[in-house]
């Protein structure tokens, strides 16, 4: 689904966030002041609240990777970790941020964010997963809502500035030191300790939660040691280091920890395989030439999976930049062998589209979509192969629908404008753009476009009626938002 790759971000800077982009206004004046109530325990339910404010956040400031085959893959092993993990209190969602710098951060709610770098970076599956299994257990040991009550109880007066600051740190690490260092220089260096013990708790916990997995635990200690001994004595390390620092003895316990169990070798899973040559062609920022290059330099010495998954990054580079014949030559004998893998297919799509072969495309989906009918990835495939084909109607009966079950999918709700606007329903194509803005948590907007499409339909009637209450919801949503 390359165009989906390439749809507007909407990239609006909040002021929690550190970086050369202008700060929209809305998005400043609609921030939560987080943390000004008076109380110094937090409740799971608060959390989740936070959780999905900050999510609003981040989906307005950061170019998060909204490729559907890749957030089905991170969510996949994100969950498999999690169902083998101790203390789990709230749902779970894991989500990539594009951005080749190596990092990887968890927050309220359940929310892991993940920078695509660490496809680029890590040198197996169970290296990555160590890096997921941690963040897991900073959520599951309420490591973020621990550091704020113990803050709290030497200096309550500074609830609310640690929360913001905190808050902060996790997403912008430069920022959110420079915010706790405007506390007392005391509080700052009871903050750093707390944290060494919960990257230690951490280390522990994600070491137990990755061999009930069935990974590799001695990739954890292979991944660190590998990080702090490329950047030792580096001016400016990854922003990894910043918010979890790897001193010696931290290394070193992880290596003991991991010593206790079974040594094992893990092959790396076809999918991440395939997510990760993913990375490399669409979303590790290389020019064209530079991508072919690497995928040829990798293929020379490459065998058996590896050798497959190489051959398919390489191919959605060469359909992205129009050699159709090329990508034919890698791609037909990798479908032809696996016509059910989601990854050929959607590749398969994208060359269809290219080629202007739509009802191949669509003959393709929907068989595939007989067999596996909820899947995201061929759900959306095929209602943009509809689009491009010219069929609104049948990709407007598939959008509501698929919006309706996901109501957190930004794919979704752009690919429903476009189709929306594309059949002249302007009042409908204002009603999906509105809720790609409250996904962002951009409420006055999201509310003018309602009032807009409610002045559009016939007074009176349903849609008008069902208009208005969306308008009640978001200006309710707006004052909690405001009031966290």
């Amino acid at each position: 689904m390359s165009r989906l790759k390439k749809a507007p971000a909407y990239l609006l800077i909040t002021a929690l966030l550190s970086s050369s982009l202008p700060i929209h206004a809305e998005t400043f004046n609609s921030l939560p002041e987080i943390g000004t109530t008076a109380a110094s325990t937090l409740t799971i339910e608060k959390e989740l609240e936070y959780g999905d404010a900050y999510m609003r956040m981040l989906r307005a400031s950061r170019p998060i990777i909204s490729d559907p085959l890749l957030a089905d893959y991170v969510q996949d092993l994100g969950h498999r970790l999690v169902a083998n993990a101790n203390d789990v209190r709230t749902p779970f969602n894991f989500f990539l941020i594009q951005n080749r710098e190596i990092n990887a951060f968890a927050f309220f709610g359940g929310y892991v964010a993940l920078h695509s770098g660490l496809f680029l970076y890590a040198k197996s599956e169970s290296e990555f997963a160590s890096v997921v299994a941690h963040e897991i257990a900073h959520i599951t040991q309420r490591h973020l809502a621990r550091s704020m009550e113990d803050q709290a109880k030497k200096s309550p007066a500074t609830m609310a500035a640690m929360i913001g600051s905190l808050m902060l740190a996790i997403a912008s690490p430069e920022a959110g030191m420079a915010a706790l260092h405007a506390t007392t220089a005391a509080s700052v260096q009871g903050q750093i300790n707390y944290t060494r013990s919960n990257e230690k708790e951490a280390d522990r916990i994600g070491i137990a939660t990755l061999a009930k997995s069935g990974f590799e635990v001695q990739a954890m200690p292979r991944f660190f040691g590998r990080l702090a001994d490329q950047y030792r004595y580096a001016s400016k390390p990854p922003a990894m280091l910043l918010t979890h620092p790897l001193p010696e003895d931290r290394i070193s316990d992880t290596r003991n920890r991991a010593s206790q169990y079974p040594a094992r070798r893990v092959e790396p899973s076809d999918r991440y395989l395939l997510a990760r040559s993913r990375i490399v062609a669409r979303f590790a920022g290389l020019e064209s030439d530079a991508a072919l290059d690497w995928f040829d330099r990798k293929l020379k010495k490459a065998r058996g999976q590896q050798k497959i998954a190489l051959n398919y990054g390489k191919a959605l580079v060469l359909i992205d930049t129009g050699k159709y014949e090329q990508a034919h030559a890698l791609l037909d004998p990798l479908l032809a062998a696996e016509p059910n893998n989601r990854f050929f297919i959607d590749s398969a799509t994208d060359l269809d589209i290219g080629e202007k072969k739509y009802e191949s495309a669509i003959t393709r989906l929907q068989s595939a979509l007989k067999q596996s009918p909820e899947q995201k990835v061929l759900r959306l495939n095929l209602a943009h192969t509809y689009q491009e084909a010219g069929k609104v109607d049948d990709s407007l009966s598939m959008l509501l629908r698929y919006t309706y079950d996901n109501p957190k999918d930004t794919n979704g709700w752009y690919m429903l404008a476009q189709a929306q606007g594309e059949k002249g329903n302007r009042a409908a194509e204002l009603a999906a753009r509105a809720e790609l803005l409250a996904l962002r948590g951009l409420w006055d907007k999201a509310i003018k476009n309602y009032i807009q499409a409610s002045q559009l339909v016939e007074i009176n009637s349903l849609d008008q009626a069902r208009y208005d209450a969306r308008i009640d919801q978001l200006r309710l949503s707006r004052e909690k938002f405001a009031a966290l």
